[in-house]
């Protein structure tokens, strides 16, 4: 009774720190993309504004800088929490890569939050004091820092789909770093990054679209939003072009080096020369077999090697190969992820960034030519579509995260050895509801700053005044 009982408190801790780690993890990425994204979309704004001196660009950057600026502020916040979690529930996890994530981390931290935080600050408080082109490349360096601060994290994350970099200290039993070069240029993190980039400009011109949109349906600030809207839905169609690009690479990278996710993403349970691609799939309860299935022939062979009849590995026999080589060692018996979420969070990533770019393109076709005469239904549309490329790089993440389990560090670190030894389920929920409550809290303040600068619109008065302040008093 008494092992029982332990066994369930140890994986009760387990699930409950996955768990944790996931909501955290999810919440404070719902920020992320849109200061990816937006940062630039403000900074291409200001350098309009600049070249031709026109209101509306200015009117357009303050507006969404103020978005952008509220944004920030909330995914530091939540940043902060979720690297509490790495001492708390993950501490063998922290102890065996601690010497590779250090590197990329200090340097997130050190050097590139810091240098857009100084940047940031220059530009917030500037308006009035520096030059404008002076003011206008404090915008730009921001650029740089959030996407080298971006650059950075997704380099310590790709050390676990992709271990690159370390020799393993087998007396300490810890991975030791040899090459931060290839931390830095790992193949996975030279592909995400630019899917990651493109995906949340995609996501910062549907939000851009959405404030547009909110306004011209009721006929307000029609010079600036207008153009806002127009932009909004060309940076939509642009972001999702580019993300479908690097989402090739990322997927040619991912069967390199992570090909059980890609089988897992197709319920591809066979190898196979010329394997199709699965629209639809119906498979046993277990997940280990097809009933039916719906597909489109020779397009995944095509997609992860660009011939026609490029061999792909099925699930069942990497799985094989995996038990042999590492279940001795890992003491795992089944290697393969939870089917269900990879193959429904790869399709729905697609789904929602093929639905958002369809709408950027009526949304184009109807708007031509100065119409804005709609009816609200579209206008509608258009403010609720915003929430289709968060959702599609949600469960992308999701995807990536799930797709390598039951690894945390692949082929090196089972996640279950990852967990902090000295913490039970009881400790876990009681931060998991704490952590919760406090995230629920700040999702009602982003929100109502978020609606608040959204309703405000743009300034009107003195708009071509270069002394006005970018924020109000009570931001």
């Amino acid at each position: 009774m008494h092992g029982t009982s332990a066994v369930l408190t140890e994986l009760s801790a387990l699930d409950l720190s996955r768990w944790q780690f996931g909501l955290t993890t999810i919440y404070h990425f719902l920020f992320v993309p849109l200061t990816i994204g937006m940062v630039l979309l403000v900074a291409l704004m200001q350098t309009a504004w600049v070249r031709t001196g026109e209101d509306k660009f200015l009117k357009m950057t303050k507006l969404f800088g103020k978005i952008f600026l509220i944004n920030f502020a909330m995914g530091v916040v939540t940043g902060i929490v979720q690297e509490f979690q790495f001492g708390m529930n993950w501490s063998d996890y922290s102890r065996f890569v601690g010497d590779i994530f250090g590197a990329p981390l200090a340097m997130e931290g050190l050097l590139a939050f810091f240098f857009e935080a100084t940047f940031i600050g220059l530009w917030i408080f500037g308006w009035n004091r520096l030059p404008k082109k002076v003011h206008l490349a404090t915008i730009w360096m921001t650029v740089l820092g959030v996407w080298l601060s971006a650059y950075f994290i997704l380099a310590a994350n790709s050390f676990m789909q992709n271990p690159v970099g370390f020799e393993m200290n087998e007396a300490k039993n810890r991975a030791e770093l040899v090459d931060i070069g290839a931390v830095l240029t790992n193949i996975v993190a030279l592909n995400q990054f630019p899917h990651t980039i493109t995906a949340s400009i995609m996501f910062a011109g549907a939000v851009m679209t959405a404030v547009a949109a909110y306004h011209l349906k009721r006929n307000q600030h029609v010079a600036s939003m207008y153009p806002s809207l127009r932009f909004g839905l060309w940076t939509t169609l642009i972001g999702g072009a580019g993300t479908v690009l690097s989402g090739d690479g990322l997927g040619l990278a991912m069967v390199k080096t992570q090909p059980m996710k890609m089988a897992a993403a197709e319920a591809l349970y066979n190898t196979t020369n010329n394997a199709s691609f699965s629209l639809f799939t119906w498979g046993t309860p277990d997940g280990k077999s097809e009933l039916f299935s719906i597909r489109i022939p020779n397009l995944l062979s095509f997609l992860s090697t660009h011939t026609w009849d490029g061999e792909v590995e099925g699930l069942r026999d990497l799985n094989a190969q995996y038990v042999q080589t590492y279940g001795a060692a890992t003491g795992v018996t089944d290697f393969m992820p939870t089917l269900w979420i990879t193959y429904w969070a790869f399709r729905w990533m697609i789904g929602l960034g093929v639905a958002t770019a369809m709408v950027a393109v009526v949304g184009l076709w109807l708007t031509r030519k100065g119409k804005i005469n709609l009816p609200n239904w579209t206008w509608n549309v258009a403010i609720w579509a915003s929430i289709m490329p968060l959702l599609a790089i949600s469960v992308g993440w999701m995807f990536t995260e799930m797709g390598r389990q039951p690894w945390l560090v692949f082929r090196l670190m089972p996640t279950a050895a990852g967990v902090s030894p000295g913490i039970n389920g009881v400790d876990v929920l009681i931060s998991l509801i704490a952590f919760t409550a406090i995230y629920a809290v700040l999702a009602v303040v982003e929100f109502k700053l978020l609606l608040a600068a959204v309703k405000a619109g743009p300034v009107e008065e003195e708009a071509h005044d270069e002394k006005s302040e970018l924020l109000p008093v009570a931001y």
